[in-house]
């Protein structure tokens, strides 16, 4: 059986194909203005990837902010509940759930069973995104590749006042040029991120086993600042920008097995 998921983020459209429960393939390209065309590109990348035609595959499941606009889904399913399904697939002790994309972050917290408890969500700010360490990775003229390995070199703790992501800006070009090095304002900077994401997290009522997915989970310097501030381990799944995508396609394969 053969079944997909499509995440319609705001940065990036992802599909991931399941075939009898394992993974099939998976692609991701950016979602650009009309979330629509991202599934349909997507979709057809992955299939080939796959060696599947359209027909081959029963069901699809959409979620993201690109959802509604999708017209090749059978069904929706919502990022909230695609995340927990696909982090209690993978990790079934998973109680707390982080995950931090490009424009968004969400904290959720699951019961025993993977029921989602509570959840909270930062998309008003980008100061809880990847779009604020790209911001500030501008402002030092580094790659997103680079900032996070950057932090790691740190030797002097530093503390951003400024929460709002243009201020954050502004503050970010003060240091440089109050000659702190690169290393110690790019931990700064993941200090910042992480308290704030840290804040969502206890607000939902953190517990043990803490699971860390989004695009965000591969910067390392955040990850490390993460685990700092919260003073827990997290887990880190293959492909964790993926598993929006995974979820959405568990989902899939549920629906399947119903009809």
């Amino acid at each position: 059986m053969n079944v997909a998921g499509i995440d319609c983020g705001a940065k990036n459209t992802k599909a991931v194909i399941l075939s009898n429960g394992k993974i099939r393939a998976m692609r991701s390209i950016s979602s650009g203005f009309d979330y629509n065309r991202a599934a349909e590109k997507v979709f057809d990348l992955v299939l080939e990837e796959a060696d599947l035609s359209r027909e081959n595959v029963i069901h699809i499941a959409v979620t993201g902010a690109g959802k509604k606009e999708v017209t090749l889904a059978q069904s929706a399913v919502t990022v909230l509940s695609a995340d927990a399904k696909a982090a209690h697939h993978l990790f079934p002790l998973a109680r707390t759930v982080i995950d931090v994309g490009a424009e968004e972050a969400r904290a959720i917290r699951l019961n025993e069973a993977g029921k989602l408890i509570d959840f909270a969500i930062n998309e008003k700010c980008a100061a809880g995104a990847g779009t604020f360490v790209e911001t500030m990775a501008l402002a030092l003229e580094v790659s997103m590749e680079e900032i996070g390995p950057l932090s790691l070199r740190s030797e002097r703790e530093l503390s951003m006042k400024a929460q709002c992501a243009v201020f954050a800006e502004s503050e970010v070009i003060s240091l440089i040029h109050a000659n702190y090095s690169k290393a110690d304002i790019s931990r700064a900077v993941h200090e910042a991120i992480a308290d704030r994401i840290a804040a969502m997290a206890r607000k939902v009522g953190l517990e043990r086993d803490i699971v860390l997915i989004g695009g965000m989970s591969r910067n390392e310097g955040f990850v490390d600042s993460l685990k700092r501030v919260l003073k827990e381990d997290v887990q880190i799944p293959d492909n964790p920008e993926f598993l929006c995508a995974y979820g959405a396609a568990v989902k899939a394969a549920e629906k399947a097995r119903q009809s």
